[in-house]
């Protein structure tokens, strides 16, 4: 029995080691646009071998809403095959939000005139907190690496809510 957990013990020391012996990420910088819900700025400096520290500049609107958002995310980074690496992490946001101008038109059936009231809307403030799981392919022979990612977060401020399906991101880097 002893050597049966000696063997186990020597394997899961191999195993670790050649996972982390891997160089996952293989530049200092990495910028970029990131696509999807939110369109914006990417920013990645990486810390070690596996970890990474990213930056992201985010503008997302819609037919209600408008959101600036600045988010700051901490990642681990480990292989999945040669050029594919999967990444998880979390970090949080601080940013605005604002609902859009609202107009409204009324007519008088009396004499046909018609009343237009415009409601502006205040920013507000907006913090979140953000978690992010996704994979990235590095092109091979080239400085350019392709990811796709869902960052999910959890609003404090404006409806207090999770948003878990909504933030699908593809990240297109340029890495130096």
């Amino acid at each position: 029995m002893k050597k049966a957990n000696w063997v186990l013990l020597t394997l899961g020391i191999i195993l670790f080691s050649f996972d982390t012996s891997w160089a996952q990420l293989n530049s200092q910088h990495a910028v970029g646009g990131r696509f999807g819900s939110a369109t914006g700025f990417s920013y990645r400096y990486t810390l070690a071998d596996d970890r990474a520290a990213e930056g992201i500049l985010s503008i997302q609107s819609n037919s209600k809403s408008r959101r600036f958002r600045l988010i700051g995310l901490y990642q681990y980074h480990k292989p999945l095959a040669e050029n594919f690496t999967w990444f998880y992490g979390f970090g949080g946001s601080i940013g605005s939000f604002r609902y859009k101008d609202v107009v409204t038109e009324v007519q008088d059936p009396t004499n046909g005139s018609v009343t237009r009231t415009v409601t502006h809307n205040n920013s507000e403030l907006a913090l979140s907190i953000e978690g992010i799981v996704g994979i990235e392919y590095a092109i091979p022979t080239t400085p350019l690496s392709v990811s796709l990612d869902v960052k999910p977060y959890f609003d404090f401020l404006q409806e207090s809510s999770i948003r878990l399906i909504d933030p699908f991101g593809l990240t297109i880097r340029y890495k130096f």
